[in-house]
């Protein structure tokens, strides 16, 4: 990290969102996931000096944080301790080159906005923590690397999902197809062929952190069982990762499929889910499978990119509160 010059200037940046393409849940266990962007759906933190007159003597009290999608503006020092847009904004200060930032920095606001669902399993809030760290940093005179800023992001996300992998800040904050495994050094995903995937949304909220948790009782009663189903999961993931690189859709679509239905017996897939993995497979789709946390949010199809728009509405017929097709690349 170093001082980038200019601090205090309007910064703004932005963050897409992501949809995990294998390993979760497992990927809480050590084993691997596989996650791209989504460039259709992005998050924008916008950081703005306000008027010097404005300025409290205390500095968290000058801090405004306007989420408009939420029709929200507070002040820092109201935040309640769970807040992650708070967590972020704190933990971004504490990267500040001086301990004289209190006295040096002007009252600002952090207004952020963002074409993300909430809850839909297509990190939503690591985008919006991104973009608003980075914004920050900006504002501050700051260059955070990648890195520097996927660990201040990961630090948000526990406060939304308990125990996260590091997953959707990995591939939020990098902005390319990632090879994930907790713990370890993060791996581009090299993408062999161009693919087409289709994202439906259920429309219902995906309480990841407690399907995360219901996952971990789980795991605490039946380790042994448990321990054995996610090392499934982790060899399709190892699979597809062979079969992307290779530009096979045909095969990944096979352990999209099969990833699906080792998330239905840990019980984080829904009716609905089901409804549009059944659905995209039967109007074509190579494979189909829940995507995040489950018990709402989005399931991912894989398609042949003539089949997408066909396969889009018919997930819209049956159900799908949006749908989004991108190419993964």
């Amino acid at each position: 990290m170093a001082a980038q010059g200019n601090p205090f200037t309007p910064a703004q940046a932005s963050a897409s969102g992501k949809v995990i393409l294998f390993g979760e849940h497992a990927v809480v266990y050590g084993q691997p996931a596989l996650a791209v962007p989504v460039a259709q759906v992005q998050a924008t933190a916008v950081v703005s000096a306000l008027s010097p007159a404005q300025a409290p003597e205390r500095l968290e009290a000058g801090i405004w944080i306007e989420a408009r999608d939420l029709r929200r503006r507070y002040q820092l020092s109201e935040a309640s301790p769970n807040d992650p847009l708070a967590a972020a904004i704190r933990l971004t200060l504490a990267r500040y080159p001086s301990s004289a930032v209190p006295a040096s920095a002007p009252p600002f606001a952090l207004a952020l906005s963002s074409t993300i669902p909430i809850g839909s399993g297509l990190g939503s809030g690591a985008a919006v923590c991104t973009a608003a760290v980075r914004a920050l940093g900006a504002f501050l005179g700051l260059s955070l690397s990648s890195a520097e800023v996927s660990g201040l992001v990961y630090e948000t996300e526990k406060l939304l999902h308990g125990t996260p992998s590091g997953i959707d800040n990995t591939v939020v904050t990098f902005a390319c197809p990632v090879y994930f495994v907790k713990g370890q050094t993060n791996e581009t995903l090299r993408v062999g062929a161009p693919f087409t995937v289709v994202i439906g949304d259920t429309g219902i909220p995906a309480l990841t952190k407690e399907s995360v948790a219901d996952v971990r009782r789980l795991w605490e009663e039946d380790i042994p069982h448990w321990e054995k189903v996610f090392d499934e999961v982790g060899d399709l993931a190892r699979r597809a990762r062979e079969a992307i690189e290779r530009g096979n859709a045909s095969y990944l679509g096979e352990l999209m499929n099969l990833n699906h239905a080792l998330l239905q017996t840990m019980t984080v897939s829904s009716p609905d889910l089901d409804r549009l993995v059944h659905v995209a497979r039967s109007t074509g789709a190579l494979g189909a499978k829940l995507s995040g946390g489950g018990r709402g949010g989005n399931m991912i199809a894989l398609v042949k990119p003539e089949r997408a728009e066909i396969i889009a509405n018919a997930l819209r017929t049956v159900g799908a509160r949006n749908t989004i097709i991108t190419t993964v690349q």
